[in-house]
C-alpha cells in the first residue's frame, strides 16, 4: 500500500511527526489512508451541503477499518458565472481541478480517494484525476435537487419549476411580453428548492448519472435526491467500499475501459443527456488513455432509442427518474436490445450485468419500453460538414421536429454578449440562423456556457423560427436547435470564422449535415485573407489555458508539452 511508508522505518519519522502535529495516532496511521475529496463551498446549491456527505463518508471509512483524511478542491456554479466573464473560467476549471488532485494524490501517501463532486466541471475533473492517478477510487455525489412548485394563485398554480426552463427562459418571455414581472419573480423565489444540482438532465445530473455508468459511482449515485436520508447511506457506503477496492486492488483505468464508455454514451443518449458530456467522455477516456472519436456517438445514437425526457427535452425531473427505477432500471431495459457491456467491471466488485440484475422499471411513462421510445434514435446527434469539417453537436431531443431541418440567413456576433443584445433586443428576425464565434476553447478563452442567448431565443418565442450556431458550448438546460462545439474553432481558423452576414446556413439534423452555401474555391479565398484576432484575455491562467488547450472535437483537453 502506498501508506506503507508511514508504518516503517526510522526515516519515516518525521513524515509521522508532523502527522502527529495534527493528532493522529499510531492506530490511525496503521491504517489505510484515505484521501477524501471535497469540492464543498458556499457558493454552489448543488455544494452547500457536501459538508454532510464528507461527514457520511468519513463514517464509512471508519467503519471499514481506514482512516479518512480531508481536503478541498475549487468550484465554479455556471448557473451564477452565465453571461458575463466568470463562464470563461468554468470549463477551464476542469483541468485545474484534475491537476489540484494530481498534486495532493501523488504528494501524499493516500492507499485510495473518495471524490465529492456534484456540478458540472467539478464532476468531469475529478473523473479526469481519478483515471490519471490509478489508484483505488470511487465517487459519490451530492445528489440532485428536487423540483421546486409554483404555489401561488394563478394560470401557473401547481407547476414544477427548475431553474433553466423556468428562470432563464422567463427572462425572455418577460422580454416578450409572455409573462409579467410579477411571475418572474414567483419563478424565482420557487425554483431552486434547496440544495442540490439543478432538478433536470443538465450537465451536473447527466455526469452524475454517466459516473454510475461508467462504474466509479455506487448504483444510486446519479439519482437518490440530495435531501434522502438515502443519499446519506450511499455516502457511507461509498466510504466503507473504498477499502475494499483497495483490498481487491480495483483500479480505475480497469473499470474506465473502453467498453464502459460505450456503455456511457449509450445510456447518455437514451436519457436524452446534456450535449458536454461530448467534451467530457472524450478528456475522461484520454486521461485512461483511449481514444473516443465523436463519430461513436452517431453509431450509436442509431442504435438507441430515447426511453425518458427528462428537463429540458421533457416534463419529467431526476426526482421521476429516480422514483421509476433509476439508472440501473434504464440500463435493464437498454440491455434488452443487447448493445450494453454488461461484463464492464463496476466499483462494486460486480459487473454491470450483476448490478442491473434485480432493477425494476416502477413508471412506465418515465422510462419507457424499448418498444415504446420517445425516440427511436438518442437524444444527442454530432454533425459534419464545411462548417464543421471535425464535428459540431446538438441535443436533437430538445429539438422541434420542425427544426430539425433548417435553413436561413446567417446573423454573425463575435460575442455572446453581442448576441444577447440583439436577441432581447428584438433585432432577430425569424427565420435566421444566429451565428456565434470567437467563443471556443482558445477563442473565448474558455469555451462559455451560453445559456442566456439560448433561453432567450425560446422565452421570446422564436425557438421554432431561429436557429443558433456557435463555437462555443451550451447549457445542459439548452433547447431548441442550438448548435455548438463548431469544430475547428474560429480562433484556429475554422470555416465559421469566414462566415459573413446574409451568408445561409443549411442546418440538416437527421443527415448529420452542417454547410453553408458556399463553395470550397469561396471558403478557402476567404480564409486566406482571414487575419488571427488578438486574444480577448491576455493575462492569468485564462491565457495559459488558451495556450494549452486543443480543439473541442478532443474533448478540449491539453495539448502534451
Amino acid at each position: 500500500m502506498r501508506s506503507d511508508i508511514m508504518k516503517s522505518g526510522l526515516e519515516k519519522a518525521p513524515h509521522r511527526s508532523l502527522f502527529k502535529a495534527m493528532g493522529y495516532t499510531d492506530e490511525e496511521l496503521s491504517r489505510p489512508l484515505i484521501g477524501i475529496v471535497n469540492s464543498a463551498n458556499e457558493i454552489i446549491p448543488g455544494h452547500i451541503h457536501l459538508d454532510q456527505i464528507v461527514a457520511a463518508v468519513k463514517s464509512g471509512v471508519r467503519l471499514a477499518g481506514g482512516t479518512p483524511i480531508e481536503f478541498g478542491v475549487i468550484g465554479i456554479c455556471d448557473g451564477i458565472a452565465m453571461n458575463h466573464q466568470g463562464m470563461k473560467y468554468s470549463l477551464a476549471s476542469r483541468e485545474l481541478i484534475a491537476d489540484s488532485i494530481e498534486c495532493m494524490a501523488y504528494a501524499q501517501p493516500f492507499d485510495g480517494l473518495v471524490l465529492v463532486p456534484n456540478c458540472d466541471k467539478i464532476i468531469p475533473g475529478m473523473l479526469m484525476a481519478a483515471a490519471r492517478i490509478n489508484i483505488p477510487s470511487i465517487v459519490i455525489s451530492g445528489g440532485p435537487m428536487l423540483p421546486g412548485k409554483y404555489i401561488q394563485p394563478g394560470p401557473l398554480y401547481g407547476k414544477r419549476l427548475d431553474l433553466v426552463k423556468d428562470v432563464f427562459e422567463a427572462v425572455g418571455k418577460v422580454q416578450a411580453g409572455l409573462m409579467s414581472e410579477s411571475e418572474l419573480a414567483v419563478c424565482e423565489n420557487s425554483a431552486c428548492p434547496g440544495c442540490g444540482s439543478c432538478a433536470g438532465m443538465f450537465t451536473a445530473n447527466t455526469m452524475n448519472c454517466l459516473t454510475e455508468v461508467l462504474g466509479l459511482g455506487l448504483p444510486g449515485n446519479g439519482t437518490i435526491p440530495a435531501v434522502y436520508a438515502e443519499r446519506i447511506r450511499l455516502a457511507k457506503k461509498a466510504g466503507e467500499q473504498i477499502l475494499e477496492l483497495i483490498k481487491k486492488q480495483i483500479l480505475p483505468r480497469q473499470i474506465l475501459t473502453k467498453k464502459a464508455f460505450e456503455n456511457a454514451i449509450i445510456v447518455d443518449l437514451a436519457f436524452g443527456g446534456s450535449t458536454n458530456t461530448v467534451l467530457h467522455l472524450p478528456a475522461i477516456a484520454h486521461e485512461a488513455g483511449i481514444k473516443l472519436e465523436l463519430t461513436w456517438f452517431n453509431k450509436w445514437s442509431k442504435k438507441t432509442p430515447q426511453l425518458a425526457a427528462i428537463s429540458p427535452g421533457g416534463e419529467h425531473f431526476l426526482l421521476d427518474l429516480y422514483e421509476a427505477g433509476g439508472v440501473q432500471a434504464l440500463m435493464k431495459e437498454l440491455s434488452r436490445l443487447d448493445i450494453l457491456n454488461l461484463d464492464c467491471l463496476t466499483v462494486t466488485g460486480k459487473t454491470v450485468g450483476q448490478n442491473i440484475a434485480r432493477a425494476e422499471v416502477t413508471n412506465r411513462e418515465v422510462i419507457r419500453s424499448v418498444e415504446n421510445p420517445y425516440r427511436q434514435e438518442g437524444g444527442l446527434a454530432i454533425l459534419f460538414g464545411n462548417l464543421a469539417p471535425n464535428g459540431a453537436v446538438v441535443k436533437q431531443s430538445a429539438v422541434d421536429a420542425e427544426m430539425l431541418r433548417f435553413s436561413g440567413p446567417a446573423v454573425v456576433f463575435e460575442s455572446e454578449q453581442d448576441a444577447v443584445k440583439a436577441i432581447l433586443g428584438k433585432k432577430i428576425k425569424k427565420g435566421s440562423v444566429v451565428v456565434i464565434r470567437y467563443e471556443g476553447p482558445k477563442g473565448g478563452p474558455g469555451m462559455q456556457e451560453m445559456l442566456t442567448p439560448t433561453s432567450a431565443v425560446v422565452g421570446m418565442g422564436l425557438g421554432r423560427e431561429v436557429a443558433l450556431i456557435t463555437d462555443g458550448r451550451f447549457s445542459g438546460g439548452t433547447r431548441g436547435a442550438c448548435i455548438g462545439h463548431i469544430s475547428p474553432e474560429a480562433m484556429e481558423g475554422g470555416p465559421i470564422a469566414i462566415i459573413k452576414n446574409g451568408d445561409i446556413i443549411h442546418i440538416d439534423i437527421p443527415e448529420r449535415k452542417l454547410e453553408c452555401e458556399l463553395s470550397d474555391s469561396e471558403i478557402n479565398r476567404r480564409l486566406k485573407s482571414w487575419k488571427k484576432p488578438e486574444p480577448k484575455i491576455n493575462y492569468g491562467y485564462l491565457a495559459r489555458y488558451a495556450e494549452l488547450v486543443t480543439s473541442a472535437h478532443t474533448g478540449a483537453v491539453f495539448k502534451k508539452v
